[in-house]
């Protein structure tokens, strides 16, 4: 099973420069050191629940670039469902978090579940190793692993998100850290899947990486555009397998 760390959260992550890229590090290089225990400790053990995982942080921490809400949070003001019953909790209790906290009720919940006085010092929501802490509580509450066992991450974004918000970003992100966790690409009757032009999964995310190593110059975006047909085309001919751009078995047996 491979160890995540930083490497691994600037591998799936999208890169950024400028403000955005020093805000991306300094939460990175501040989770990445304790990333290995806190999922351990919350049953986030395998490749494939891990990769869930981090693919949804990734998503709602638009990058790993932020831990706090870009919105001021006035539009909280006098939520009673939230627990905002104080004047200004609409702002003091905002989003915070790799997976948002919101509203004075939960900062009290999560607060007394970690052993944190959230309610007295809700800013402290926002800083990375807690903004962690909070996300592997948040999936062990929503009892999301059992969702990454099967590969459901529609399931898991509506017990996130409550709908379907951003939904190709998380695809795009989960299929990334398949490949950096190196979680086997697999449909369900055990064989390797089919592809061909058009294609957009995890699935092209691995065969872009056997062709890298087989020497082709490829991104590995996961789409199986123009360049990746062209490059299929060619490992066939080298090969003597035919040259259709359909990546079936025997491509595959001969990708290794």
């Amino acid at each position: 099973m491979a160890t995540p760390n930083a490497e691994t959260l600037r591998a799936i992550a999208p890169r950024f420069s400028g403000e955005n890229g020093a805000r991306q590090a300094q939460i990175i290089d501040a989770v990445g050191p304790v990333l290995e225990a806190r999922l351990t400790e919350y049953a986030i053990d395998s490749d494939l629940r891990r990769a869930h995982f981090l693919a949804q942080i990734c998503h709602e921490s638009a990058g790993f670039r932020a831990t706090e809400e870009f919105a001021s949070g006035a539009a909280y003001e006098g939520r009673k469902d939230l627990g905002n019953t104080q004047p200004g909790d609409g702002t003091r209790y905002k989003g915070r978090g790799l997976v948002q906290l919101t509203g004075r009720a939960n900062y009290l919940e999560y607060g007394q579940a970690l052993g944190l006085d959230l309610v007295q010092h809700p800013e402290a929501a926002a800083e990375p190793v807690t903004s962690l802490l909070i996300a592997c509580e948040f999936w062990k509450r929503r009892g999301l692993n059992q969702f990454a066992d099967r590969d459901d991450i529609e399931t898991i974004t509506r017990r996130i998100n409550g709908g379907l918000n951003g939904f190709d970003d998380r695809k795009a992100y989960l299929a990334k850290a398949k490949t950096v966790l190196g979680v086997s690409v697999r449909n369900v009757s055990g064989a390797t899947p089919v592809l061909r032009l058009g294609d957009k999964n995890a699935s092209v995310i691995l065969l872009q990486t056997k062709l890298k190593a087989a020497g082709y110059q490829l991104g590995t975006d996961g789409d199986f555009g123009p360049g990746t047909n062209a490059a299929v085309k060619q490992f066939q001919a080298a090969k003597g397998l035919t040259a259709d751009g359909i990546v079936g078995p025997a491509t595959w047996g001969a990708l290794g």
